[in-house]
């Protein structure tokens, strides 16, 4: 990986100074249209060349998009951007999932200093209206988007998520806790007996050892989030799964996971791994790998999976009712007394808008435009859901906003009730205030699947109040200096290499937490934690003080 991200440097690097002199083309379709070359994620069930959206987008601001697309998960669809950038054959447009790949604020201000991405400031403050309302009137959003020098190079989607804002989840099958007599989970060692009797007791009634008391999957999980948290403070880091390394002490900027604290909290993960209540494949199956044993025919083998919501594992509207068997664990209290949760705000924190210096002044226009018209309120709709009438409807009679206090504005068509390939989705969230998602009508009913939005509002209040904001690092608006960008850059990459590749081998028991631990501390320092933590106190104290 760090192999990777220096040849990324240093082609890009090069693809930037062949182009300091020239300006990039117009290209025009064969009907008039400003051709786009835009890289993006697409879903199994969707083609970018024939969404309705996409259409709508084209006619509308008459743009031929012409499509590099990347899957879902996160692994395959990262590595594809990078070599992508390494080559030197990048696109003119990325535009993102921030749960996919989004791009982290280091490369931003890689790719921003080698003059690959190209400054979104004037462009918006000329053609998108709605955008530079949006920067004028949410600070936030303003310092995530702003590097120090002023410059805007990418943007990332807004989106007030309150489930999304509190990530470390675990749910669990409660119709296996009623059948088998036990309560739910209070603490770490109450986790132990449920899971054990899981294990053990044939919860799901077939006479056979089948029951898988947990799993998940890589790029969704966050087992480690949820299972740390009764130990040491665990922060969330980027929606693309990979966690934060920073946190803080009063005004000191810290990493928990070389703290006694995450020592505990990775034995005691470890036990349950050693004890089989963890499943192996949870640190190696993919989301498909995942949603096929939670979906499995033959019977519901799947005890608990500690994710963001149920639909990752099981399919929403089962015939059987399975998905309705899952209910959230509230934060378990470890040994110590500590019951943290991870926060996330705001909940998108890669990010996804970004113009390269392949694009055309032509292309950047009408491609902020675009952008603009995703956050206004017509655009935002029809980009996130489809067409009015397909895959959303103005409020009905009875209709319930999901806001307790909230008039209701639309409702959004379920899955069984609109046909595929209609919208971008995910890919639009741009804008998506609080008050835009709760006037969302949802039915009271949450375990119907178009009552999850309410199931997921519901669940999430048992973990609001466990942040602890104390320790909360505002990764997203504080921003290191810009000449900084390659270093800091190829310090995250191989700190969360180290990290994640050591965490795992202590997990799994391939590295003993009390032989090995002092090794793996004096190997944090070796890879660059100690210049890591001085660089972000540096920007933290400029960003305390009021200066970027």
């Amino acid at each position: 990986m760090a192999a990777l991200a220096a040849a990324i440097g240093l082609a890009v690097a090069a693809c930037s100074s062949d182009k300091s002199d020239e300006a990039a083309k117009n290209e025009v379709s064969a009907d008039g249209k400003v051709v786009i070359d835009t890289f993006s994620p697409v879903g199994p069930d969707d083609n970018l060349d024939t969404n309705q959206v996409t259409k709508i987008m084209s006619d509308k601001f008459n743009i031929q998009f012409r499509w590099q697309t990347t899957t879902l998960d996160a692994g395959p669809a990262k590595e594809k951007r990078q070599i992508a950038l390494a080559s030197g054959d990048y696109p003119d447009l990325f535009l993102l999932i921030p749960w996919v790949d989004g791009i982290t604020q280091a490369d931003v201000l890689k790719l921003g200093s080698q003059g690959v991405a190209v400054p979104l400031e004037n462009l918006i403050k000329d053609n998108a209206p709605n955008i530079q309302k949006a920067l004028d009137s949410n600070k936030t959003l303003k310092e995530m988007s702003t590097a120090p020098d002023g410059h805007i190079y990418a943007l990332p989607q807004w989106s007030e998520c309150f489930h999304c804002t509190y990530p470390d989840k675990l749910w669990i099958n409660s119709a296996w806790l009623k059948k088998l007599g036990l309560q739910m989970p209070k603490t770490t060692e109450d986790l132990r007996t449920v899971l054990r009797a899981f294990k053990t007791q044939d919860p799901n009634g077939n006479g056979k050892a089948d029951e898988i008391p947990m799993t998940t999957d890589v790029q969704d999980s966050s087992l480690l989030g949820y299972l740390m948290n009764a130990f040491a403070y665990n922060p969330v880091g980027a929606n693309n799964g990979v966690r934060s390394l920073l946190s803080l002490q009063g005004d000191k900027v810290v990493t928990p996971v070389n703290t006694p604290e995450w020592k505990e909290g990775l034995k005691y993960i470890n036990s349950l791994y050693q004890e089989g209540l963890i499943d192996k494949a949870a640190f190696t199956q993919n989301a498909e790998a995942l949603k096929a044993q939670g979906n499995d025919p033959k019977a519901v083998t799947v005890g608990s999976v500690p994710v963001l919501w149920p639909g990752i594992f099981v399919q929403l509207g089962s015939k059987d009712g399975r998905d309705k068997q899952y209910n959230a664990v509230p934060p378990l209290t470890g040994p110590a007394g500590k019951s943290y949760t991870g926060y996330n705000y705001p909940s998108s924190t890669g990010y996804t808008f970004m113009l390269t210096n392949k694009a055309s002044k032509e292309a950047q226009v009408a491609a902020v435009k675009m952008l603009d018209y995703i956050y206004s309120d017509e655009g935002r709709k029809i980009g996130v859901m489809g067409p009015e009438g397909v895959g959303w409807s103005k409020p009905r009679a009875a209709d319930v906003a999901l806001g307790e206090s909230t008039k209701v504005d639309y409702y959004r068509f379920t899955d069984d009730q609109k046909p595929k390939n209609i919208a971008w989705d995910s890919m639009a969230q741009y804008y998506l205030t609080l008050d835009y998602r709760n006037a969302q009508a949802v039915p009271t009913d949450i375990y119907t699947e178009s009552g999850l939005e309410r199931r997921l509002y519901q669940a999430t209040k048992l973990y609001e109040g466990h942040e602890d904001k104390a320790q909360w690092f505002p990764l997203t608006s504080v921003w290191p200096d810009p000449a900084l960008g390659n270093e800091i850059a190829t310090l995250q990459t191989n700190l969360n290499s180290y990290v994640t590749q050591n965490q795992l081998a202590f997990i799994t028991g391939s590295k003993n937490v009390d032989a090995d631990w002092d090794t793996y501390v004096k190997g944090l320092d070796s890879t660059g934690m100690t210049r890591y933590l001085q660089i972000q106190q540096e920007a933290y104290d400029k960003y305390k003080a009021g200066s970027k």
